[in-house]
Formats: C-alpha cells, structure tokens, sequence
C-alpha cells in the first residue's frame, strides 16, 4: 500500500510539502469516534491532519484525557484545532441538547471554520490545505472548501439505510405524511411504507428517522435534517462507515440519488483503522490519541477476564440517549430476573435529573435489586466498548441501536438486543431484527417492561433464536474483517477515495 506523502527528493529537486487534511466531526460522541480513526488513517497514509473539535468538547476532552495527550507531542502532522459553536458558554459534562447543537453548527459555524482554513494557510511550518474532510451533520464544511477551492468529503457516520430513511424525508412531505395531523393514534406508527426506494420491504413509518414525528413543518430538526441532507450531493464524496456486504441495496439506491458525489463504502473503521496501522504496543503517540468524552473503566476488563465464555450480557444505551428513574428500574429487574451475568454501563448524565453515574443508580436502582444481583453484575460509568465486545464473556448487547455500537457489535460477532431511542436507531433496529439476523427487540419509543426484558435475554441466551442470532453474527463478522483486509472492498474503496477526491487537487 502506497503513501499519499511525496517521496524524498534527491539534490537538486524540491520536495513538495505532504497533503493536509482538515478533519471535523459533528460534536457528539457517536460522530467523533469514526472521524478520529478516519484521520489516524489518513495520517497513516502519509496526511498531516487537522482535527477541528468545537471549544466546548475540546474542554470535556481535555479533562478527560490531559492537555498533554491533545498536544500530541511526539507525532508530527497531527494536530488539533477548535471553533465555537455558537451556543452560550457552559461547563456541563454531558452532551448538548441535539436540537440546539444541531441548528447552532448549521447557521454559525461556516465563518469560524472559514477562519480557520484561512489561518492554516497562513501558518509558518504548517503544509496548506489541499482537503476538507468534514461530517455529513456539518455541510458547512463543502462551502468552505469550495471558497478555498479543495476537495471536501463527507463521512457519514451512521449506517447508508438510516442515510436512506433521512432521504425519504421530502417524500413523506409530499405525500402529506408530515407535518402529522395530530398526536401518534391508532397504528399510525406501524403503517407499512412500499414506497421507500431501496429501503426494506419491512419498513413501516415507525421505523424511519425519529425526527419525522412532528406536528409542526418548522421544527427545528426536520429543518436541519432536510437542509444537511439536500446539501450532501454537492460534496466531491460522501464517505460511508459500512461496507458493501451489509448493506448493498441502501447503498445502490444512494448512489443514484447522491449523483454527482461519489459514493465510497470504507467500514468498519474500527477494523479497517487497525488493517493499516495496528498498534506497535511500543509506545506510539498515535495509540494515545483518545476520543471518548467520558473517562473509561478499564476494571471491567479484569471483571470480564473472570467470567466464564460467552456468559455476560453488556448493556449501554449510548452516549446520547436518556431515560426516567421508572425505565431504568425496568432494565434492572428485567436483568435481574433473567439470571445472568451482566456489565451495565450507566452513563454520567443518562438518567434525567442526576449529574453523575453514583448519582444516577443510587436515585434509581433499589437495594433490593443490588441484592439479587450481588457478585453477578457490574455497574461502570464508561467503558472501553470495542475490548468489551470482543471479550469472550460477552455474549449480548443490549443497546440503543446506535451505527458506532452496531458496527461494533458485529465486528465483534455479538448479537443484540434492541431498544432504539432517536435519529436513525429505529432503522439500525429494523435491519438488525429483519434483514441481517442478529437482533430483536425489547421495546421501542420509550417504553420498556421488566418482563420483556427478562424474556429476550432468556430467549437471546439460551433460546434456539439466540443461537441463530449467534450464528449470523459471527458471519456478518467474517464478512466485516473480509472487507477490511487487503484485497477487500473497503480496503480498496479507501485507496480509491484518497487517490480520486482526496488528492485531486484544487477544483477546476
């Protein structure tokens, strides 16, 4: 595999400065985490990058990780830059309200970040920017590479059949579906949809993008959604984290409506980023460079290493979803009724009113559920989630559906139960449940009930729809590392975009 940099120049030639890509994620952390291993990738590959975070999650990231480890010291042409976001100041250690994050980066940021190209390109020692590389959430980005006349990719970090779910969005306005007529009645939400370019012939309405279900045309995230979605064609590429095995008639039915962005599939980049560059395990600054906006626990490795194989059930909703008091006592008992080992990571600010992870479970979980589940779970505030799915005591996930734990959860050959929360989880739940195998559903839209949750984990574990499930996982992870390893298709697909839009040069 070839560097993007410029080889050596020998006497009398001049050595040409290596590309520089500015990279820039939506702030929130199912967004940062695929941004980050796709910069460590171009910069793998020869890239000196620029990471953009906004100013309020480069301070969470700081806390979290040092302002030593974000200075990267010792790993030349990696760097990290900031704008605002717009919103007032704040110095909560949580994530931002969706809504306001969502419409204060789409009508503030693309001056900042402008700006910003502007003064990379100014800087002694710094190589000037030949590619924007910026998330999908963030369209801005195409405006500024275009006025700075480079490439601009967009990763979408979700799955292509949640991209496809959000493109539908015109399509249920002109058919009148929404703005809704009045409050969820009477099976509106289970309404079959046979209209839906290549989405699943199982698709109801409940099962699009959660942001649809509202009364009002002007709300705030069906506006930023159609606006971020219109505006992704005029990107040079759009980046998709899956790969083409897994999701191939979504991916077949963007590809005509993206026209004229190529398309290019280079997932998971979990497995892909450790493809190309595995860890050296002797110290490389690249191996520090950490995206988590919470502090990991890594004790609940060492309680993993003492659980018998394939016996723990791990539960996390994510790092956006919220819950009541009442849900999550739901979720206990249903854990508790099922019998077997758990490790449940219950967020800092996942439980609504509490500010931090001791908080949150002391309000909720009564003593009498401690009890039962004494010396057989484990509660953790966050968690290193790719070592724990691919710890052989894992043998369930129970989770929110989101793109980056699904990714996850497959690579790792884990089957899932599902209890989607918002955005595009309740499509990732679909395709799990109807068209991959590896999933079924605790409950959807809030609610949740201890029985049901006892029964799926019984079912999952010990049942004959577990051990199908079990089995289509660990093929779909086949799949996912076959893709990845050279000679695979997004293996390929990557060189493909770094030679293609990433190195293209300036716009004609």
């Amino acid at each position: 595999m070839g560097s993007a940099s410029t080889p050596a120049a020998s006497d009398g030639e001049i050595k040409l400065p290596p590309p520089h890509a500015v990279c820039m994620p939506f702030p929130a952390q199912g967004h940062v985490t695929p941004m980050m291993k796709l910069a460590k990738i171009l910069h793998g590959r020869g890239f000196h990058v620029t990471f953009v975070h906004t100013e309020y999650n480069h301070r969470r990231l700081r806390c979290v990780h040092g302002a030593d480890a974000l200075a990267v010291a010792g790993l030349p042409g990696f760097r990290f830059a900031t704008i605002p976001d717009g919103l007032p100041p704040c110095d909560a250690d949580a994530t931002q309200d969706a809504a306001a994050i969502c419409q204060s980066t789409m009508t503030t940021c693309l001056p900042h970040f402008k700006s910003l190209l502007a003064g990379l390109n100014r800087s002694p020692g710094v190589p000037p920017v030949t590619c924007v590389v910026t998330d999908a959430g963030l369209t801005f980005g195409v405006d500024a590479a275009e006025d700075l006349g480079v490439p601009c990719a967009l990763l979408w970090t979700a799955s292509a059949c949640g991209s496809l779910g959000y493109r539908h969005y015109r399509l249920f306005i002109d058919k009148g579906l929404v703005p809704l007529k009045g409050i969820l009645t009477n099976g509106f939400l289970d309404t079959p949809v046979d209209w839906a370019f290549g989405m699943s012939k199982h698709a109801r309405i409940g099962d699009f993008p959660s942001f649809l279900r509202t009364t009002d045309r002007d709300d705030a995230m069906l506006t930023y959604v159609l606006h971020e979605t219109d505006h992704m064609a005029d990107a040079d590429a759009i980046i998709y984290n899956t790969f083409d095995e897994l999701e191939q008639p979504a991916l077949d039915a963007l590809r005509a409506t993206l026209q004229p962005a190529a398309v290019y599939t280079v997932g998971p980049l979990n497995l892909l980023a450790e493809s190309l560059a595995p860890s050296s395990g002797g110290g490389d600054p690249l191996d520090a460079l950490g995206s988590n906006l919470w502090r990991e626990d890594d004790a609940c490795l060492g309680w993993l290493d003492g659980r018998a194989p394939r016996s723990v059930v791990y539960v996390n909703y994510g790092s956006i979803a919220v819950m009541s008091n009442q849900q999550l006592v739901e979720f206990a008992w249903g854990l508790a009724g099922s019998g077997y080992a758990f490790l449940w990571v219950i967020r800092p600010d996942l439980v609504t009113g509490n500010d931090d992870a001791a908080a949150a479970a002391a309000a909720a979980l009564p003593p009498e559920f401690m009890e039962a589940t004494r010396g057989r779970g484990l509660l953790a505030s966050w968690c290193p989630q790719e070592a724990v799915l691919r710890h052989e005591a894992v043998a369930l996930f129970l989770t929110h559906s989101g793109w980056n734990s699904t990714l996850e959860s497959l690579s790792g050959g884990v089957p899932m139960l599902s209890w989607p929360f918002f955005a595009e989880q309740p499509t990732n739940s679909l395709y799990k449940r109807a068209e991959w195998g590896v999933a079924m559903d605790v409950g959807g839209g809030g609610d949740v009930r201890r029985e049901a949750v006892e029964a799926r984990i019984r079912e999952a574990m010990g049942g004959e729809k577990g051990r199908a499930m079990r089995k289509r996982a660990a093929e779909w992870s086949e799949s996912a590392a076959r893709a990845t390893r050279l000679g695979g298709s997004s293996f390929g697909n990557l060189d493909s975009l770094i030679k293609d839009v990433l190195l293209s040069g300036r716009r004609s």
